[in-house]
């Protein structure tokens, strides 16, 4: 089991800038990617950024190349979201999750196994 906990979201003005956490826990090790997706009102749940263990590759949607960075810091289990230049089309739920199954997917983004429970941002002025 795995817990995934998000934190750092909120109210943000246009062209500003927020930091997204993702603090994992339990059954860490082995873990084969880490990702953000968002889902804003009325949408689908899209990937944002992923991070692939393997080799640390990371991987962006087009809407945030450039403006958002997915990072690790000192502590393995801590993973973040960098995301400056917000617009307000960026406005939704985030979410963190975890792939920890071995096998063979076309994106980074799939086969997630765990998921936080989200965290707001929403950029308006």
């Amino acid at each position: 089991q795995v817990q995934l906990v998000e934190s750092g979201g909120g109210l943000v003005q246009p062209g500003g800038s927020l930091r997204l956490s993702c603090a994992a826990s339990g059954a860490t090790s082995g873990r084969y990617a880490i990702a953000w997706f968002r889902q804003a009102p009325g949408k689908e749940r899209e990937g944002v950024s992923c991070l692939r263990e393997s080799d640390e590759r990371t991987y962006y949607a087009d809407s945030v190349k450039g403006r958002f960075t997915i990072f690790r810091a000192n502590a393995k289990n801590t993973v973040y979201l960098q995301m400056n230049s917000l617009k307000p089309e960026d406005t939704a739920v985030y979410y963190c999750a975890t792939r920890v199954k071995s096998g063979s997917y076309s994106s980074c983004y799939y086969g997630m196994d765990y998921w936080g429970n989200g965290t707001l941002v929403t950029v308006s002025s």
